[in-house]
């Protein structure tokens, strides 16, 4: 009779909690159907807002248009030059008709500069406006690379914090029961101390948690041009895309940047923009030429009484490389090794950018693979567990000790998921970045 009193006595005070774990997580769910649609921030949203209003992407599309006014600049002759004036006046009289070599000159001139030299300086100009355009791009795919990562890690953080409200009122009730058996013998004081212990420790993580979110939404607010007070609201998971596809093998992703990186692309450009320097600098010991034309009227009258005749003067000069080896030869000599700069430069940046890519996929395959195990593997074996354990608990074969840490335990698995979703998101990001289109998926 005492063995059935106490076995009633332990389903009375464990009956609760049977219906404790779902409803508790079914709350979480209703928490996230109770949203309001219009604060929420998608990602769309949130990428399509840092591109409309991120004054740092604002402010190299303005470069890119400045300088892409040069190339016509470079490309056009010297502007000509008009001038006019009074030629061989006598200074005893200052009489415009006293002599005859005195007249009212009215010239133009234009410096040509030998020709495919303006070409050539064209072409660099368009190559450089070229690279500052794959700036633009290179640093609009980086802003929603930031963008991105920031926004997973929101996710990541919400998604923790609700897992351990959970976990709080689990552990509440917890102490209700270990409370209740202590009062009728069938427990111990340290069971409630434990319970309470592990509660402090999941409020101290919630306020950590909580300081970490706040500074994400700050960082997040100033990409997107806005208060950095502004609150963000996520949308309810069931809309959240967190499905991990295959993506192809790093050969062929490495193929794929090799073409469509915008930084590699941009160095390319720089590396054509200081070839056309080089031609140009070997054209410069070519010569200029300068073209001058000037009319001159002359006043008062020949010997004979006839009128004076206008004149008209015609000039050619060219520039003479006198000093070609201390200046035209060792400007080409600069530009070489300027171009050699560029070359070593795109092949450091595509060493790089294979390091960066090989990195990514890593950490996404990596990410993925422990999202996997952990969803379909670790959890529900968790989980079963517990169920397990707590049958144990309510005829006192089973720890309570044992029972909170598996509890714990499942936590920091289910906090581990959404950790791992978020990094294989984060590295996806950063892999589009670093490729420079998402044509790398299977």
């Amino acid at each position: 009779m005492k063995q059935w009193n106490t076995t009633i006595t332990a389903w009375l005070i464990f009956l609760p909690l049977i219906f404790l774990i779902p409803s508790a997580y079914a709350a979480e769910d209703t928490k996230e159907r109770v949203e309001q649609v219009h604060s929420v921030l998608t990602l769309d949203t949130a990428i399509a807002l840092a591109e409309q209003s991120n004054p740092g992407l604002a402010q190299r599309q303005a470069q890119a248009e400045a300088m892409s006014a040069l190339p016509s600049q470079l490309g056009s002759l010297p502007d000509p030059m008009i001038s006019m004036g009074l030629v061989n006046l006598p200074t005893d009289s200052l009489n415009t008709s006293q002599e005859s070599m005195t007249q009212w000159q009215v010239g133009i001139s234009q410096e040509i500069p030998f020709p495919g030299k303006l070409a050539l300086k064209q072409q660099a100009a368009t190559e450089r406006a070229n690279a500052s355009a794959l700036m633009t791009t290179e640093y609009k795919q980086q802003l929603i690379q930031y963008v991105t990562s920031y926004w997973w890690q929101l996710f990541y953080l919400e998604k923790t914090l609700a897992i351990i409200s959970t976990n709080k009122t689990l552990l509440k009730q917890f102490i209700d029961i270990a409370e209740t058996k202590y009062r009728v013998g069938h427990g111990l004081q340290q069971d409630v101390l434990l319970a309470q212990l592990e509660l402090s420790k999941l409020l101290n993580r919630e306020i950590e948690l909580n300081s970490e979110r706040e500074q994400v939404v700050i960082r997040l607010n100033t990409l997107l041009s806005r208060p950095t007070n502004t609150a963000i609201q996520l949308p309810a998971f069931q809309h959240i895309d967190t499905t991990l596809p295959e993506i192809k093998p790093v050969d062929e992703v490495l193929d794929i940047a090799e073409q469509n990186r915008p930084f590699l692309l941009q160095q390319k450009h720089l590396i054509a923009a200081a070839s056309e320097d080089k031609a140009l600098a070997e054209k410069d010991l070519l010569p200029d030429f300068k073209i001058s034309a000037a009319y001159g009227v002359r006043q008062g009258h020949n010997l004979d009484g006839s009128d004076r005749s206008d004149m008209l003067s015609l000039q050619v000069g060219i520039n003479v490389p006198l000093f070609a080896d201390r200046k035209q030869k060792m400007a080409i000599s600069q530009k070489n090794s300027e171009l050699k700069q560029q070359q070593f430069a795109y092949q450091d940046s595509w060493n790089q950018v294979q390091s960066e890519i090989a990195n990514y996929i890593t950490q996404y395959q990596q990410a993925r693979q422990q999202y996997s195990l952990l969803d379909t593997g670790i959890l529900p074996q968790a989980r079963q567990t517990i169920a397990s354990m707590l049958s144990g608990y309510q005829v006192n074969k089973v720890d309570f000790l044992n029972l909170v840490r598996a509890q714990i335990t499942l936590y920091d698995y289910e906090t581990q998921l959404w950790l791992s979703v978020k990094t294989a998101k984060t590295a996806l990001a950063n892999l589009e970045a670093s490729v420079g289109k998402d044509t790398f998926y299977e």
